[in-house]
């Protein structure tokens, strides 16, 4: 029975836990949303999975954590980063009093939460729900984390139709699940209000890369990074700006392959704001981040993306999109295609987005208004506008 009793008279307890950058992006316009709804009181923990590239965006986007676990430590593992997330939560759980956690994608923090949550028999609520691959290596650890999360969790705010039909064929009950779109749009659209006009590169036609995914590390980077150093010698307008995320597995290949070419800009993470404005910039966009792809056709920049599989095929299949695997060949087959046949890059530079329309966190706290029995009709769900 989804009604909640007890709570005519003080506002429902929420926990938001997160603990890198992408989960920040995604999870602060539902805290803005639900603090702005009144019904809700958000107490906002994290375990600090990511340190550094969490502050920064923590600072962006004005959080202010009520638990900071500070779990990361150099080189760690993934089962350390499990045990010490699953302890912290643990204790913070026990302390705190609340009607439902939530998490965000497929982090291991957000499946270790959902488990301290259901340990503690607190209700969880998962955004970004039924995205799968049907690969457990690919990504990894995240497919599973996702499949885990997906067990446990009592509301699934999946962002696309073939999200829902995921869960439902898992088993879930249809009740359980809501299409919300995702809310990495949201933030995107937010960040392009308060941004200034982007002017042309002085510098003909940028790439703009970025690549940090665990399968990638070692010879699949190396492979990307020889087939980028062949784009730079076919095209001589052509320019690469490559953010490098903080791993030393992905910083070691890019600066040895990399920081010797005059045409290649090897940067470090730039703030929210920053790398809205590269990818703005940027005539096409090379990477493995889910977040990435997800964003790009808001901008209609094409996106050819380096993975064998991606747990967000929307894109794909509307044509923004291409999966180009980390094969040296394909990657500069595919990208002299797009930067050689003008029709070729059209058909993909389109403002088509599959996965949301700006109200998706707005659609969750209706939603969560329904679940504690505070409002009686469902809200609608999302669907594309094509």
């Amino acid at each position: 029975m989804e009604t909640h009793n007890g709570h005519s008279s003080k506002r429902i307890r929420l926990m938001v836990i997160f603990g890198t950058r992408p989960e920040c992006i995604k999870l602060a316009p539902v805290i803005k949303a639900l603090e702005q709804c009144g019904d809700f009181e958000v107490v906002i923990t994290v375990t600090a999975q990511h340190r550094e590239m969490l502050d920064q965006f923590l600072n962006f986007f004005g959080l202010e954590p009520d638990y900071d676990l500070n779990i990361m430590q150099h080189g760690q593992t993934l089962a350390e980063v499990t045990c010490r997330a699953l302890s912290g939560l643990d204790d913070v759980l026990g302390r705190e009093s609340v009607d439902m956690v939530i998490v965000q994608g497929d982090t291991t923090t957000a499946f270790v939460a959902t488990l301290a949550a259901y340990y503690h028999r607190v209700p969880s609520a998962h955004v970004e729900a039924g995205l799968r691959t049907y690969d457990k290596m690919q990504p990894f650890p995240e497919e599973i984390n996702r499949r885990l999360i997906g067990t446990i969790a009592d509301l699934h705010f999946a962002p696309t139709a073939k999200a829902k039909q995921n869960l439902l064929r898992e088993g879930v009950e249809p009740e359980r699940i809501f299409i919300s779109g995702n809310t990495v749009v949201d933030a995107l659209l937010e960040c392009l209000e308060r941004l200034p006009p982007v002017h042309p590169n002085s510098f003909g036609r940028m790439l703009l890369v970025t690549a940090h995914r665990r399968e990638n590390w070692g010879e699949p980077l190396k492979r990307v990074c020889r087939a980028l150093i062949k784009i730079l010698e076919h095209f001589s307008d052509v320019k690469i700006v490559f953010p490098m995320h903080r791993n030393p597995a992905v910083r070691e290949i890019a600066t040895a392959y990399l920081s010797s070419h005059k045409r290649v800009e090897l940067i470090e993470p730039p703030d929210y704001f920053g790398f809205i404005q590269l990818m703005r910039l940027a005539h096409i966009i090379v990477t493995d981040s889910g977040g990435v792809q997800e964003e790009a056709p808001t901008l209609g920049k094409p996106v050819l993306v380096l993975r064998e599989v991606t747990e967000r095929p929307e894109a794909v299949e509307v044509g923004v999109a291409r999966l180009v695997g980390t094969d040296e060949n394909v990657i500069v087959s595919e990208l002299c295609k797009l930067l050689s046949d003008e029709d070729a890059y059209m058909r993909m530079a389109r403002k088509v987005n599959p996965y949301g329309d700006g109200k998706a966190s707005q659609r969750i706290v209706n939603r969560l208004r329904c679940f504690f029995g505070l409002c009686d009709e469902h809200p609608e769900e999302f669907k594309p506008s094509f």
